[in-house]
């Protein structure tokens, strides 16, 4: 038997209870995997509190799409994996659980240097910043105005804005300014005089902007200073993005991704895992919570806390 996290009905984070299920069957091309770390994103919340679905709850409905751990079988037509293996898997169904199985094309081998909780932390942030500033065309010759900073997107986004030769400035509170340096970015905070704040930041101009915080004062600030909206991009304001003349990718858009974005977003897995195995790339750490604290995880994320939540089953 798996234990699984599980919800029967939306609400607050006290509907997700521990439950025992039959161990995930094999199946070809599919790996099952152990699970040491499952990654807690903002999404998982919303689709819990059904503030992201439709679709009515009929049976328990299990929860998270991020993981790392280590494959226990492999399945037909698998190449490149071996029982014992240690794997990091986006896109999968159920990971708050101990043990899952994941489409082979979604999981990558995980360097002993990379922490399990590292690898749970790549795939639902790292590949929607990489795809929002490759959808933006962000490269050498921008100044990135990014709301939301320091957040597991927003220092996924610096980063890699960085690599490519973009200036930041990076929204955050005061206390998170180390962090934002650390990764390259100006510091700026967010409130009142913000539109002046990055002016004297950026006197040379913002050319493209990134909102990871979908606020009203974001997406003000940056349709002042960016001259061509096609070169703004919210992931959280989806619904009335159009209002605003900007873009808007993810969670909360009434316009699916395209396949050359979902191709980014998978692109970005293997591609960061190699990254922060040669030590260019980080994962900051959160705090991490047992399976059954899974209640706990849910309430810590949604009042917000620094670096990375994962689960331990």
């Amino acid at each position: 038997m798996t234990r699984a996290i599980v919800y029967t009905e939306f609400g607050g984070p006290e509907v997700l209870t521990v439950t025992e299920t039959p161990t995930p069957e094999l199946r070809p091309a599919h790996l099952i995997v152990r699970v040491e770390a499952a990654g807690i994103n903002p999404i998982d919340a919303k689709l819990r509190a059904g503030r992201r679905t439709s679709a009515p709850l009929t049976a328990p409905r299990h929860i998270g799409r991020d993981g790392a751990g280590v494959v226990v079988a492999v399945g037909d037509d698998v190449q490149g994996f071996r029982v014992g293996d240690p794997v990091a898997f986006r896109e999968t169904s159920g990971t708050y659980a101990s043990e899952v199985r994941v489409a082979a094309h979604n999981a990558i081998p995980r360097p002993p240097s990379v922490s399990a909780a590292a690898g749970a932390g790549i795939g639902i942030p790292v590949g929607t910043a990489y795809q929002v500033l490759r959808s933006l065309d962000v490269g050498a010759d921008d100044t990135l105005l990014l709301h939301a900073g320091s957040g597991s997107v927003g220092q996924a986004a610096i980063q890699y804005a960085r690599l490519w030769g973009a200036t930041v400035i990076a929204t955050a509170s005061e206390r998170r300014f180390d962090r934002v340096r650390e990764l390259g970015a100006t510091p700026v905070a967010y409130g009142p005089g913000l539109l002046e704040r990055v002016r004297e930041a950026a006197p040379q101009g913002i050319t493209v902007a990134f909102d990871a915080a979908g606020t009203d004062e974001a997406l003000d600030v940056s349709c002042e200073l960016v001259a061509d909206r096609h070169r703004i991009g919210t992931i959280v304001r989806g619904q009335d993005a159009g209002n605003y003349g900007v873009r808007a990718f993810g969670g909360g858009s009434s316009t699916p991704l395209t396949e050359t974005e979902l191709a980014w977003r998978a692109e970005a897995f293997p591609v960061t895992m190699a990254l922060i195995a040669a030590g260019v790339f980080s994962i900051e750490a959160g705090p991490s919570f047992a399976l059954e604290e899974a209640a706990e995880a849910h309430r810590a994320i949604e009042r917000g806390v620094d670096g990375k939540i994962v689960l331990v089953p």
